[in-house]
């Protein structure tokens, strides 16, 4: 069957199911499609009410509305996690809304009688927002909910004005001064040292960093914060656990052996994207990233395009990879050298790859490389290039002269070393110089 014909594997799926007016329930979207049971609280105004994100749909990812993140009940759902997501307000609650004194005992009834949520006796918490984002005395409201509540083990928060400590919590908070900030009053009203309490800051002013519709939203803050809040998920709650390793390396296989577009994106989330750091090629969201890999990738590989690998290190949803990309360039890799005509030389490039697995699917993947190696060993590099700068001695070239310098690139030698750290000497470039030649 030629490519452009394959069926494209069925995404993980599962409805959301309306609990209340302030109430969804999100089973599992893994492939493995059960999990624990996880409770959100959010508000419901702006910028955390939004239902719904611009989707990533178009073939092109230069639109800025594509989502680099789903909204948070998505996200945690991918993730293995049967959510229930709580809205509240500012104003007096509906009658069709639960109210947050009953809201847990609800929850978990309803986690605990869904097939797919697999831990009954147990449940995690994370609160989005602060305080003020809600009703006047919400938050004490959540303190005495929350600590009569046993089942609910661990809890994350991204404000020091929810007290969630009884039990483990982990703190999120911004470390940068709001405007109008006052000092003198900030260290006043400051919170001792919570017991159970574990917290790391950002570099930014706001909490709602984390959430994907907020103006505020930083990508990095929000990655790191969310692997951090995964870690001590996990680790109260026992789950869910997936063979990283397995999930990547089913990847590669269908990207290098079976070279199937279809089932390379089958093993991605809704939205992934992929981002060739040195040449920026990839793909952002779904549609982008099959064209990349149906046009630019997975067809266009030389026959012989291999990897071989060096070191790997494994994190609760990271894989990192080093390994040598091995290939002849005897056509156009538009992913690697775009725009190159086809060299026909070997290339042994080293490679790195941050590949990030969200639940039993991969979300992104970071891939760095040497790319002027891989021009060098294209020959397509020279030995020397001008140097068009005075020396720090002030020398400046003769009549007729010119300054070229040694270019700090070497060949193949550069994965040999990474493959054995003795098979090259170590500095051999600090004897490069500068020299003189005609102009």
């Amino acid at each position: 069957m030629a490519d452009t014909d394959e069926t494209p594997v069925p995404l993980p799926s599962a409805p959301t199911t309306h609990l209340a007016a302030n109430a969804t329930l999100q089973p599992p979207l893994t492939r493995r499609g059960h999990g624990p049971g996880l409770i959100i609280i959010a508000p419901s105004a702006a910028p955390y009410g939004s239902e719904t994100l611009p989707g990533a749909s178009s073939d092109s990812d230069s639109d800025s509305t594509n989502p680099l993140d789903p909204l948070p009940q998505k996200k945690w759902a991918e993730e293995g996690y049967a959510v229930v997501q709580l809205s509240f307000g500012h104003g007096e609650q509906g009658r069709q809304e639960w109210e947050i004194g009953t809201a847990f005992e609800k929850a978990i009834k309803e986690l605990e009688t869904l097939e797919t949520c697999d831990v009954k006796d147990k449940f995690g918490l994370i609160v989005y927002g602060e305080p003020e984002n809600y009703a006047s005395g919400f938050a004490a409201r959540l303190q005495a909910a929350h600590e009569s509540e046993e089942r609910i083990v661990a809890s994350v928060s991204f404000s020091p004005d929810w007290e969630l400590s009884l039990r483990p919590e982990l703190l999120h908070l911004p470390s940068l001064p709001p405007p109008g900030y006052d000092a003198s009053a900030a260290a006043a009203a400051a919170p001792s040292p919570r017991r159970n309490a574990t917290q790391h800051s950002y570099a930014t002013t706001t909490s709602s960093f984390i959430h994907p519709t907020s103006p505020a939203f930083r990508y990095g803050d929000a990655s790191v914060a969310h692997t951090r809040s995964l870690t001590f998920l996990k680790k109260h709650l026992g789950g869910p656990t997936f063979d990283l390793e397995a999930i990547w390396d089913e990847h590669t296989s269908f990207e290098f052996a079976a070279r199937s577009v279809a089932q390379t994106m089958g093993t991605m989330v809704d939205a992934p994207y992929v981002n060739h750091v040195p040449v920026m090629t990839g793909g952002l969201g779904r549609a982008a990233l099959t064209k990349f890999y149906r046009e630019r990738f997975i067809h266009s590989n030389p026959a012989d395009a291999g990897m071989e690998l060096v070191s790997r290190t494994v994190g609760v949803d990271r894989v990192v990879d080093e390994f040598v990309c091995v290939l002849t360039h005897d056509r156009v890799v538009d992913w690697l050298l775009p725009g190159v005509p086809p060299t026909h030389k070997p290339l042994r490039i080293p490679f790195t790859a941050v590949v990030n697995i969200r639940g039993d699917r991969l979300y992104h993947e970071h891939i760095h490389w040497d790319q002027g190696t891989a021009l060098f060993q294209a020959g397509l590099l020279p030995t020397y290039l001008p140097f068009p700068y005075a020396l720090p001695d002030g020398r400046t070239p003769g009549p007729g002269k010119k300054f070229e310098y040694r270019v700090p690139i070497a060949g193949s030698e550069t994965a040999a070393k990474l493959a054995d750290a003795r098979a090259v000497e170590s500095n051999g470039m600090f004897e490069y110089e500068v020299r003189e030649v005609d102009a």
